[in-house]
């Protein structure tokens, strides 16, 4: 059995790779798993990169219980606190990510 995981953005001579189940082998017991699997690495490949750090941001977030205005400097702060080595420029673009691709 083989499962081939996309690397989005990056065509298949870059390293980039199909999503291309082989469920033929996969036990009963193991299927729905493999299946939830290319569901999210299929929907994760369809999102772009933007999309992707903004959902990263907003569970960040709320894993530190910020569930307020993500474009206040307290989402920045927190963000910088949940993640340390965060640059100012890198948390307040982050945070724009999220804002600009709200779920």
């Amino acid at each position: 059995m083989a499962i081939w995981f996309a690397v989005p953005g990056k065509p298949a001579s870059k390293g980039g790779l199909d999503v291309m189940p082989d469920m033929d082998g996969a036990s009963a017991e193991t299927r729905p798993g493999l299946e939830r699997a290319v569901t999210i690495v299929e929907s994760t490949a369809a999102a772009t990169e933007t999309q992707v750090r903004g959902h990263w941001v907003r569970s960040r977030l709320a894993d530190v219980g910020l569930s307020g205005d993500l474009t206040s400097v307290a989402a920045v702060k927190a963000l910088r606190g949940a993640e340390p080595g965060l640059s100012l420029p890198a948390a307040v673009q982050l945070r724009d990510d999220a804002v600009a691709h709200p779920e």
